[in-house]
């Protein structure tokens, strides 16, 4: 396999956890029951997924890798913090959504 297939698919992995991340906050429905769905230890098991990558990959990523996984975690920790934050609240609001 080529570089550039590898870095490509790199970057879909990448994308892929973001976006599983961002649907188990609840951020983005489920495409497929079409619904917002709300499990935040799936949601910090995708992101310490990336964090391990990027911890695992120090050394062998290009800059803009770096750069970019390094944007896509801060966001997500953000996020999360958010989400924890907004404790039950939120739980009710999503559950209410899904009926």
């Amino acid at each position: 396999m080529e570089k550039e297939s590898f870095d490509q698919l790199l970057m879909q992995v990448i994308l892929m956890y973001q976006s599983a991340s961002l649907q188990f906050m609840g951020k983005v429905k489920n495409p497929v029951t079409d619904k917002l769905e709300r499990d935040l230890e799936q949601a910090k098991m995708f992101i310490d997924i990336l964090d391990m990558m990027k911890n695992k990959m120090k050394g062998n990523l290009t800059d803009a890798e770096e750069n970019f996984l390094t944007g896509i975690l801060h966001d997500l920790h953000l996020n999360y913090v958010d989400e924890v934050s907004k404790g039950d609240k939120v739980e009710e609001k999503v559950e209410s959504s899904k009926s």
